[in-house]
């Protein structure tokens, strides 16, 4: 369950009273944000324990105001006198910073009153040894596919658990409670004719245990992967229609992410600047950013300021509708904020996304694939090859060339290119594939051309 507590959680009075402690000090504004939270991450490798890593932390942070000057700080250590000095110093830090008229909380009235169950906690303890069994029986699993996999780099399973709570001088005071559990394995696969060697991997990660992959079915997928792409060849340099798989077109998701920052947006750093209203991508694709989605990655019931998190069309039937927004961002553009103020303890928010994803259409991966003559199936990216003031993306790449609509061999060693205005106008099909696996998703895209440079 998502937890929303007030005033009876266990920090409230704690944040309350620092708040109060600011205030005293001539402090016109302020904000407390709490977490606190516990991990067990384990990895094997060969079915030997390589890595055990066990945590159990909690650090709170203070931002005040002195009119438009402001300062922040954090510490781990809860007792009073350590926290009367962070209040008494982090006050006096901010008389001392260079004004900014942008500054400040959001306005009072835009704090959120409604704490949805969005489906993130479970309470779920898993023990160590429960996580080494889980990680040897994924490696197991990915060696035991083929007698081709080889060898293996490993496994891992992890587990955390943590609270989030934020006050601040409006009386808001919100917390919510948040679970994850992942599970990995990556298996190499060997070429007995041609003595070539080949990695692969595939995970698994909810926010509940029970929706997890079962550890054979992610091994297997691993193996999969990495046997696939033995015998992998160069090709030659030539412009043909490009397939990024679930996995690469979320990358291109995540660019999109950061080109509608405020951030990048208000310095001058995106590609996207004064393009508001305009027609980003063909009228069938349609990318929504959802704080809200139950079990979510990314949901939360408020952002980093108190303010709700919504669902928010960022394309819409093609055209470029929102960006992305804090308040502080929002104020420097001359808009209201969207809720996607993203903050660390001890830091001022910024701008992230929550659950950024891209509508999936109708057509199966194996169909886009059968449509593409001659062209490229992308599973994998290296490397940051993208130039976000211009949009110019250049990647290395590896996947599989695509000949009359069948996956003919896996290709190695290349770099694919573009401009990211080009490449979202460029969307010819959307898969009925999306899943989430990350906070950024996206199906199956097919792009309609690009060049591909090998030999």
């Amino acid at each position: 369950m998502t937890t929303a507590l007030t005033k009876d959680h266990p920090f409230a009075s704690m944040a309350t009273e620092m708040l109060a402690h600011a205030r005293s000090l001539g402090a016109t504004e302020a904000d407390v944000l709490v977490a606190e939270g516990d991990s067990v991450s384990v990895q094997v490798r060969l079915s030997a324990v390589d890595r055990l890593s066990k945590a159990r932390e909690k650090s709170l942070g203070l931002r005040v105001f002195f009119g438009k000057r402001s300062a922040s700080a954090s510490t781990s250590d809860f007792s009073k006198e350590s926290v009367a000095r962070l209040v008494t110093d982090t006050c006096a830090l901010a008389k001392e910073v260079a004004e900014d008229e942008f500054s400040g909380l959001p306005e009072a009235e835009s704090m959120t009153q409604d704490f949805p169950d969005l489906q993130l906690f479970d309470t779920t303890n898993l023990s160590v040894e429960q996580e080494i069994d889980l990680a040897r029986r994924a490696e197991t699993a990915a060696l035991d596919a083929d007698a081709r996999i080889t060898n293996s780099e490993g496994a891992e399973c992890s587990a955390s658990h943590g609270t989030v709570l934020l006050a601040n001088h409006h009386g808001f005071i919100g917390a919510h409670q948040s679970s994850t559990y992942s599970l990995s394995t990556s298996p190499i696969a060997k070429d007995p004719e041609h003595d070539g060697m080949q990695r692969d991997s595939w995970y698994t990660v909810k926010r509940k245990y029970e929706a997890l992959e079962s550890p054979e079915s992610v091994g297997k997928e691993a193996a999969r992967r990495a046997l696939r792409r033995l015998g992998g060849r160069k090709i030659s340099t030539q412009q043909v229609p490009v397939v990024f798989d679930q996995e690469t077109a979320q990358s291109l998701l995540g660019h999109l992410a950061s080109a509608v920052s405020g951030y990048s947006l208000y310095k001058g750093a995106s590609f996207l600047i004064g393009q508001l209203g305009k027609r980003l991508a063909p009228e069938f694709v349609t990318v929504y950013d959802d704080g809200r989605m139950p079990g979510g990655l990314g949901s939360r019931p408020f952002d980093g300021e108190g303010l709700a998190t919504r669902k928010t069309g960022v394309i819409e039937n093609g055209l470029l509708t929102s960006y992305l927004l804090d308040t502080y961002s929002g104020r420097k553009l001359g808009m209201s904020s969207t809720g996607n103020a993203s903050r660390g303890v001890g830091d001022s928010p910024s701008v992230g996304p929550t659950n950024l994803y891209l509508v999936p259409g109708s057509v199966s991966p194996a169909d886009i694939i059968g449509s593409v003559k001659r062209g490229l199936y992308v599973t994998e990216l290296i490397g940051f090859g993208v130039n976000m003031l211009t949009g110019d993306y250049s990647r290395g790449a590896a996947g599989f060339w695509i000949e009359n609509g069948e996956l003919a061999y896996p290709v190695e060693e290349i770099t694919i290119a573009g401009n990211l205005k080009q490449i979202f106008a460029d969307i010819e099909v959307v898969g009925d594939d999306l899943e989430f696996r990350h906070r950024v998703a996206c199906p199956t895209l097919k792009i309609r051309e690009m060049m591909v440079a090998g030999n």
